[in-house]
């Protein structure tokens, strides 16, 4: 087939790249590039990881300017969303509307047969879906399911729960059914100029700028009271949009010594820029977290019943229960409006969606 490779400049690409080329695939390596004003831009260095890459492979290289359409479709959505107190997830949305938005379509216009990308994660092909003659949009073409990359500390399904089915049919992960050890084995084994190159641990495209280093510069963050449950003020805070629910550091606590107990963020008011914090990370008196989706999507045949869940990146997967855009997580957990909720079944992600509102299934109180 003809793939391009989405070449970040990092080792995991570098490697699917390579893979591919050993497979026989005409391989065309990709850089998207993305600067914003105001930032610091890796995009230069990474770039010309990713040309040293595609001229080791001896295969074509291009590279394709995506900032406007960053800012526009991912950076400020998700401003908008953390200014509203809300936690939106920007790597998500970048995968959505980016990676397999519009890079993956100027791939296919540029006559593409697939597209594959660093990500730890697999598709798989199914069998061809029953044809319903009671409804004439159902076709019987095959369908595919994501799942898990074979790495537990890699895997990167959570932040593809949002690509269309569509898109994963002709996408490839090569290093999906790898751990990273391998991986860079794989890169020195096969004299990859980056195969030394460290991860990176930052926003998607924006190299190692934090969530909190871009709310201090994009919003204006007015320090304000830290409360207890009962309403008492224990400390200080930053600013209520630079916090999530589950959070356990970034506030001041008053008299708090080396042996004090830890606090976890339970609730925000941004209208009196106050954040409450428990020594209980989970909500007393409750069971279970009903929590109503938005913006959802699912990957293949996905039917409701029993599955398990996770709104954090590597988060241990909480028993739940699907009907419809209703998922009720069957533990009681404070569940941030605006991330992403994912959805499994064994190996497999079923897709998700955004958390539009959750309550506790026992106190009917908020979170």
């Amino acid at each position: 087939m003809k793939v391009f490779v989405g070449l970040s400049g990092g080792v995991d690409s570098a490697v699917s790249a390579a893979l591919l080329q050993k497979e026989g695939h005409e391989v065309t390596g990709v850089f998207i590039r993305i600067a914003l004003p105001g930032y610091p831009c890796s995009a230069g260095v990474d770039q010309l990881d990713a040309m040293r890459v595609a001229a080791h492979l001896k295969i074509p290289f291009l590279a394709i300017d995506l900032s406007k359409e960053y800012k526009k479709r991912v950076f400020e959505i998700s401003i908008k969303e953390f200014a509203k107190g809300r936690t939106p997830n920007p790597d998500a949305l970048c995968n959505r509307e980016i990676k397999f938005g519009l890079f993956f379509d100027w791939c296919m216009e540029q006559g593409a047969d697939a597209v594959a990308t660093g990500h730890y994660a697999r598709v798989q092909q199914c069998v061809p879906l029953r044809r319903d003659k009671h409804d004439p949009n159902s076709s019987g073409e095959h369908t595919v399911a994501l799942l898990s990359g074979v790495d537990p500390d890699k895997d990167q399904s959570y932040f593809l729960w949002a690509v269309p089915e569509t898109k994963l049919r002709q996408t490839l992960f090569p290093v999906g059914s790898l751990k990273k050890p391998a991986v860079r084995k794989l890169a020195q084994k096969l004299g990859l100029p980056n195969a030394e190159r460290k991860d990176s641990q930052g926003l998607c495209f924006l190299g190692d700028v934090s969530i909190d280093d871009m709310l201090q510069q994009e919003l204006t963050l007015v320090p304000g009271d830290v409360l207890n449950e009962e309403g008492a003020v224990v400390g200080k805070h930053a600013g209520v949009q630079a916090y999530t629910l589950g959070q356990r550091h970034g506030f001041e606590l008053f008299n708090q010594g080396p042996s004090a107990v830890p606090q976890y963020v339970v609730g925000k008011d941004t209208e009196f820029n106050t954040v409450t914090v428990s020594a209980e990370k989970f909500p007393r008196g409750s069971t279970q977290t009903v929590v109503e989706l938005s913006e959802e999507n699912w990957i293949g045949d996905v039917v409701d019943g029993p599955c398990t869940a996770r709104y954090r990146y590597r988060q241990t997967l909480i028993p739940a229960n699907k009907n419809g855009s209703t998922i009720t997580l069957l533990e009681p957990h404070f569940v941030p409006e605006g991330q992403s909720l994912v959805l499994y079944r064994g190996g497999r992600c079923l897709g998700g969606g955004v958390i539009l509102t959750a309550r506790h299934g026992d106190t009917h109180r908020k979170s």
